[in-house]
């Protein structure tokens, strides 16, 4: 047990029956230390009720515990979300409520007022998050029900789709260093998200199987990515630390932090325009599509949960498919013409 502040408040931290507790008691040192003794004692006669009983959790203290609980769970990216998800925005709005004392109506109203300032996407993203604390509440015995599940999602505008054609791609691999190359490569074949590259070792990739398999994913979810021969001969030719696992690292085995600065600057060469690293990604997808793909089989290969996502790619399909109907009138232009008619003359 013990006594901590963080920003102007103080709060107690205790454990009770295996499950970590936090009580924000107020400004003043004294109250918090006296708060912890009283909780103590209560403890030792059986007194204490336990954290659903104890009306006074407020939403920042849950909030707090739920970054901890994302931090050790999630993937990073979606970690670093649910940081700007909550601190900005939901905790400030929310911070000083009894967690179990908002309702559905206070989430929409908050909804309300970030829809005169975010995207319909932005919003989202923070409803999820929001639903997904009430829901961990719930499994820690904090409160009984989710007042943020009733809350429906925000209809979001297509997403941006922009992909690299042939000559773009070959480009850009020619204005890229050495590393960024290889790492460029990578993305274009495999589909695989920046983070998910940067975080690849050796023991993912199985050059004689021709697999690479992606472990630390969005979702927290494995999957496996065949190797093309493309892909395959630059990682053959990737050089291989002594001292280090990571299939991307620096002279020293360390693993890039981020190829930013690098990747706009070969982009910028190329003459590129709007153009993102996780523009790659979707160049991936859109080329397999062109290329005949199904959508389960892209799904699959990005490591999309639904095919909601995916669809996005589906237009390239049938665009290709008419793109390739037409060529074949052309290639056709003429024979399907009225044949001439034969005139007597010509048997003579």
């Amino acid at each position: 047990m013990r006594t901590y502040k963080r920003g102007r408040y103080w709060y107690v931290d205790f454990t009770h029956k295996g499950r970590r507790i936090r009580r924000r008691i107020g400004r003043s040192k004294r109250l918090a230390e006296l708060a912890l003794k009283d909780i103590e004692v209560k403890v030792v006669k059986g007194e204490f009720l336990g954290a659903y009983e104890d009306r006074r959790l407020v939403f920042e203290e849950v909030a707090e515990e739920y970054l901890e609980f994302s931090e050790l769970r999630k993937a990073k990216s979606s970690y670093e979300r649910d940081i700007t998800s909550l601190r900005p925005n939901l905790i400030p709005h929310f911070g000083d409520e009894y967690i179990g004392n908002i309702s559905t109506k206070h989430i929409e109203q908050y909804v309300a007022k970030r829809r005169q300032r975010v995207s319909p996407a932005t919003i989202n993203r923070e409803l999820s998050c929001l639903k997904h604390l009430y829901t961990k509440a719930i499994e820690w015995g904090y409160v009984r029900e989710n007042p943020a599940k009733a809350v429906k999602k925000l209809k979001e505008p297509p997403g941006r789709v922009r992909y690299l054609q042939q000559e773009e791609i070959d480009a850009l691999l020619a204005h890229c260093s050495p590393h960024v190359r290889r790492i460029v490569v990578a993305a274009i074949h495999t589909g695989m998200r920046r983070s998910e590259l940067l975080s690849l070792k050796w023991q993912d990739v199985n050059l004689r199987q021709r697999t690479v398999t992606v472990r630390n994913s969005k979702n927290n979810e494995q999957r496996t990515i065949p190797i093309n021969s493309t892909l395959l001969q630059e990682l053959k030719k990737t050089p291989r630390h002594i001292r280090s696992d990571f299939l991307f690292c620096d002279s020293e085995g360390r693993p890039y932090g981020d190829i930013k600065k690098g990747f706009r600057g070969a982009v910028k060469r190329a003459g590129i325009e709007d153009f993102r690293f996780h523009d790659l990604r979707h160049t991936f997808a859109s080329h397999l599509m062109m290329g005949g793909a199904d959508l389960r089989t892209v799904q699959e290969l990005l490591g999309h949960k639904g095919l909601s996502m995916t669809m996005r790619y589906s237009h390239l399909s049938h665009k290709h498919l008419e793109g390739a109907a037409e060529s074949l009138a052309r290639q056709l232009l003429g024979t399907l013409d009225e044949p001439r008619v034969r005139d007597k003359s010509d048997d003579r």
